[in-house]
């Protein structure tokens, strides 16, 4: 199932939105200009590498120019191809405006940052010594995602299914394409901890621990950062 559009209009320009949107492309131009061995490089030192961080956080020192606590941002805007980046992209696009128009510009990005790096540690959580690097916005998009749920479970998605050369069309209320989207990640992540090579980050496939661990931090921090307050009811008091 694959989001179109939601029903559900804004009333601000989402700015941060899609001034992450931007940053997102931009970084992932300058991936594509390099050849394999420097963007192996590249990744390698702006990605959460979880064996890394586990011995950064023991206070053994990582011989790299980047701290390893950094990547948990910079890890945010990189992604492992032109697939990866659109499909973050549409739903950053779809629920990030809405998000962005109930917390105000600064939480907003203070939100998806922060739920960004909960993510991350989410999935390091669960593969600590693992080697291969995780990256991509989908941590920070999920939790994104987990503030949308809350605060707009009635709005109206408009999502298509490709079914080879046909792509019906169908209108779910968000509480049921997101739960089940989250259901679905939860369930994924759970079986990789029965698997002996971790579905997942650890065969270098999709980290669903971030996934599931952003939608929750993001449910959390969202009411916490105002996500219910109305501020247009509240700007127009004050005038």
């Amino acid at each position: 199932m694959v989001p179109i559009k939601d029903d559900n209009p804004t009333q601000i320009t989402p700015y941060v939105t899609l001034g992450l949107i931007a940053v997102n492309v931009l970084v992932f131009i300058y991936e594509a200009s390099l050849p394999p061995r420097a963007l192996n490089g590249f990744l390698h030192l702006a990605a959460v590498v979880p064996r890394e961080l586990t011995l950064s956080l023991a206070g053994i020192p990582i011989d790299q120019p980047v701290p390893e606590w950094a990547t948990l941002i910079t890890s945010q805007f990189l992604h492992g191809g032109f697939l990866h980046l659109a499909g973050n992209m549409l739903f950053l696009w779809i629920f990030g405006n809405n998000v962005e128009d109930k917390l105000g510009h600064f939480k907003y990005l203070l939100f998806y940052l922060t739920c960004g790096v909960l993510a991350a540690l989410s999935q390091w959580y669960f593969a600590q010594n693992s080697n291969i690097p995780s990256l991509g916005a989908s941590g920070a998009i999920a939790g994104v995602m987990g503030a949308y749920i809350l605060r707009f479970p009635q709005a109206e998605i408009l999502g298509v299914v490709p079914l080879g050369f046909f792509f019906p069309t169908f209108r779910v209320p968000a509480y049921f394409f997101l739960g089940f989207w989250f259901l679905q990640q939860a369930f994924y992540g759970i079986a990789s901890l029965e698997a002996r090579t971790n579905i997942g980050m650890e065969s270098g496939g999709i980290a669903y621990w971030a996934h599931a661990g952003g939608f929750l931090f993001g449910a959390i921090l969202g009411p916490l950062l105002g996500l219910f307050s109305d501020k247009t009811q509240e700007e127009s008091f004050y005038r």
